[in-house]
């Protein structure tokens, strides 16, 4: 029954990322727009991430900083008022549509739609036993965490919420999550930051803001 749920998973994964793309281009197409009016620089964000069995692979994401903006100012670090997100990318940013790219890397079967989220290599080279039990399974654009808190929580209440999400896993699960991630994104916006307005580095302990 775990097996037909996890076919059912990849294509519940492929209709809805490839729905979603395809009513979204025109969308797309603004955003895309808007983010060179605003700033000259690449429309997307490609970063490598680490996926399934430590896999990398390059994420899609509508661009939201400055170019090179992990060389400057707080480097992997966040903050609420980080002069380095433009003004559309902050708008993206609010409405969690700056993620909405990743049904490319859904369709090619390096994401699905709920999973934990991807991480950096430096962070994975970094994990404990434990932690690695979250590259059992691909990345999502949601998880658990996310509707959970999201930079609210630290990493280690993430890394928890990700192998519950993995030991409990079922598609109603992934369904709730869906459902529950469009209140959190559209309605609360809860989450965006951590405490102080500054996102945990998730590793060392986060940047101070003067």
């Amino acid at each position: 029954m775990r097996r037909v749920q996890m076919i059912l998973k990849r294509v519940m994964d492929l209709v809805i990322s490839a729905i979603m793309l395809l009513f979204l281009l025109i969308p797309f197409a603004v955003i895309a727009l808007t983010i060179k009016l605003d700033d000259s620089g690449p429309v997307f964000f490609r970063q490598e991430r680490i996926g399934k069995a430590g896999k990398p692979f390059r994420v899609w994401k509508f661009r939201t900083m400055i170019v090179d903006a992990s060389l400057q100012g707080l480097g992997k670090t966040l903050s609420r008022k980080d002069d380095r997100i433009t003004r559309v990318g902050r708008l993206l940013r609010n409405t969690g549509f700056d993620e909405l790219p990743q049904g490319i890397n859904v369709l090619m079967g390096q994401m699905s739609l709920v999973g934990p989220r991807p991480t950096l290599a430096y962070q994975v080279e970094q994990y404990t036993p434990f932690q690695r039990r979250r590259l059992e399974v691909r990345p999502g654009i949601t998880s658990l965490a996310v509707v959970s808190g999201r930079n609210a929580l630290s990493w280690v209440e993430r890394i928890k919420l990700d192998v519950q999400y993995i030991d409990e896993w079922s598609l109603r699960l992934d369904v709730t999550i869906l459902i529950r991630t469009l209140w959190c994104i559209l309605i609360t916006r809860e989450g965006l930051y951590g405490d102080g307005g500054i996102n945990d580095s998730f590793v060392d302990p986060p940047a101070k803001v003067s």
